[in-house]
């Protein structure tokens, strides 16, 4: 999970290990501060986030470009090589939508229920709705019918 937040704000491959360490060592001191009053995975996502923001601020980069893994191509490497086209497009169209959108997504993504992305940002159930909602919309424009 954290990776994949880390990607979402920074897609070079060094600023991201960077960036993943700053939020590492953030989670080792904001731990002993966790109360429980929310779950662990919305108090990690939150803290990761405020990191992210804080280390964009400090950078005022955004990356172009996103480091894919580079996975067995299987059987069929032409259906591969489709398949990896399309979720480069995705992450790239991901990547360009306004940064409350794009939290928005990656949590979601990750699993998060809205009510969990609200509690991770400090946002209403209804505006991470909205926001999903406008995302989703900005993708399928975006990508046009293949989304």
């Amino acid at each position: 999970m954290l990776g994949r937040i880390a990607g979402s704000y920074q897609s070079e491959p060094g600023r991201r290990e960077d960036l993943l360490q700053e939020i590492s060592l953030a989670l080792w001191r904001a731990l002993p501060a966790w109360r429980g009053e929310a779950s662990l995975r919305t108090f990690v996502a939150r803290i990761a986030h405020n990191r992210a923001i804080d280390y964009l601020a400090r950078h005022r980069r955004v990356e172009d470009e996103l480091d894919d893994a580079h996975p067995d191509p299987g059987p069929d490497p032409l259906g591969h090589a489709e398949a990896q086209q399309r979720r480069r497009n995705l992450l790239e169209a991901v990547r360009l939508l306004p940064l409350g959108q794009r939290q928005v997504v990656v949590l979601a993504l990750e699993g998060f229920s809205l009510r969990e992305i609200g509690d991770s940002l400090g946002l209403e159930e209804n505006t991470v709705a909205q926001r999903l909602s406008r995302a989703r919309r900005q993708l399928r424009d975006g990508l046009g019918e293949s989304a």
